[in-house]
């Protein structure tokens, strides 16, 4: 690396990684902000030729030079299109924590900043926000607001804050899983189960549906309760100690579970916990441990693919369309995509339709849609159109975020089209739940 270089030498963008990539433009109809701007700049192979610029001492850590990288959603679709194997993951996760590290922001954009992360990796403070956030809903005051057109007058960070809340319930603000769920029947598995930190406050029916799935097939399913967050926020955004730190303190967590798998139903936890690995790489007491609790992660359709179904599928009560949207850190980061098909498509009286440019991120990815909400929105409503071009009953996907994404973008256009994740449309089935399924917005806690 040149002396010049912007970057200092805990773990810069390797030029070895830099060089795979022969600028062949294969990415280009794949990444979201290429699609969106046509700036080359802001495309997988731009941004490598500025990581180049950057080690060689060629570029400054200005604001353009920053907001490049910024824009970049972190979707991972360019690894699946990229024929030279480029780990592009690897090197825009480097060059934002060296951004971090060594770029002075706004003091808005940092205040921002430390606002998201005060708040969303702590379930306990997102659940003492509900309720104020409930009282919002229920009383009219959001309704009232948005008649006004109020939202529109906030600062577009946060009207993207309050388009994105989902509808709160006070029962599903209460769920709370018991540390462990008895496998029904004879026991095939024994699997921990991330609660994840959105997830369990904003989606706490998804995980006591995954419970419920799980136990019905056979799953003895532990979840620790002192589990936190997995970092996966902090990673995407370039904030390595953070990042490291809640690594090892789920590392921790998980220590004494003795399960064969952990399961995660958040695409973007899934993706981080499994290369928990190459992040604590440089950590000798967690390491190994990091290795090894990486190496037990499944996204829970890849679980449930693995295993010879046992419970009975039931109908749903009517036919059902369901249109199926990949979520990017799943498809991409994974390599999960037929997996969570194969389990919707043994549902009786389901007929799984294919959205188009399934490939293209909904414009979640982790933060993205907070920090650049209007490119966020715009890829949002896209999505929403391909999904409707397809005349579903129910939408679904298997990550929090694009949950919230999609529904936001459905509530600009005016549709109330349900929007699901994977493992809900399959507990309904489990369950026989043959009333109001494509109503229902909240599976029933668990019992």
């Amino acid at each position: 690396m040149s002396p010049l270089s912007i970057f200092d030498e805990h773990h810069p963008p390797a030029a070895a990684l830099i060089d795979q990539c022969v600028h062949c433009g294969f990415c280009l109809p794949t990444c979201p902000t290429y699609f969106t701007w046509r700036e080359e700049m802001d495309s997988p192979r731009g941004r490598i030729y500025l990581m180049k610029l950057g080690t060689e001492g060629n570029a400054q850590m200005t604001s353009t030079y920053v907001g490049h990288f910024d824009h970049c959603l972190g979707c991972m679709a360019c690894l699946t299109a990229c024929p030279s194997g480029v780990q592009y993951d690897k090197l825009i996760e480097a060059t934002r924590a060296q951004i971090e590290r060594h770029y002075s922001r706004s003091f808005a954009d940092r205040l921002f900043r430390r606002m998201i992360f005060a708040l969303f990796p702590h379930p306990g403070r997102l659940r003492a926000l509900t309720l104020p956030l409930w009282l919002y809903q229920r009383s009219g005051l959001r309704a009232l607001a948005r008649r006004l057109g109020l939202p529109g007058l906030l600062p577009p960070r946060l009207s993207a804050m309050e388009s994105l809340l989902p509808d709160l319930t006070l029962s599903a603000r209460g769920t709370r899983l018991p540390p462990r769920v008895p496998a029904q029947g004879e026991r095939r598995r024994r699997v921990g189960l991330l609660l994840g930190c959105v997830q369990r406050v904003f989606f706490a029916d998804v995980n006591a549906a995954t419970a419920r799935v799980l136990a019905a097939e056979g799953c003895e399913v532990v979840v620790p309760p002192d589990q936190g967050c997995c970092g996966a926020l902090m990673v995407h955004a370039g904030m390595e100690q953070q990042a490291l730190e809640a690594a090892r303190r789920l590392i921790d967590a998980f220590a004494g579970a003795d399960v064969d798998t952990i399961v995660t139903n958040a695409a973007g936890c899934g993706s981080t916990m499994k290369e928990y690995g190459h992040l604590l790489r440089d950590d000798p007491a967690y390491a190994e441990r990091a290795r090894a609790l990486a190496a037990k992660c499944r996204d829970v359709s890849e679980l449930l693919a693995e295993l010879e179904p046992r419970a009975p599928r039931h109908s749903l009560g009517a036919p059902l369309r369901v249109a199926y949207h990949d979520a990017c850190h799943l498809q991409h980061a994974q390599n999960v995509r037929q997996q969570p098909r194969r389990l919707l498509g043994a549902i009786p009286q389901v007929e799984l339709v294919e959205i188009s440019d399934p490939a293209l991120c909904c414009g979640s990815a982790g933060i993205f849609n907070l920090i650049e909400p209007r490119a966020a929105a715009d890829l949002g409503d896209r999505k929403v159109r391909a999904c409707l071009a397809t005349d579903p009953d129910v939408i679904v996907s298997g990550n929090p975020g694009c949950l919230l994404q999609l529904g936001a973008g459905l509530a600009r256009v005016g549709r109330t089209i349900p929007v699901l994740h994977t493992i809900q449309l399959l507990d309904y089935s489990l369950r026989g739940m043959t009333h109001n399924v494509v109503g229902a917005q909240h599976a029933a806690p668990l019992r």
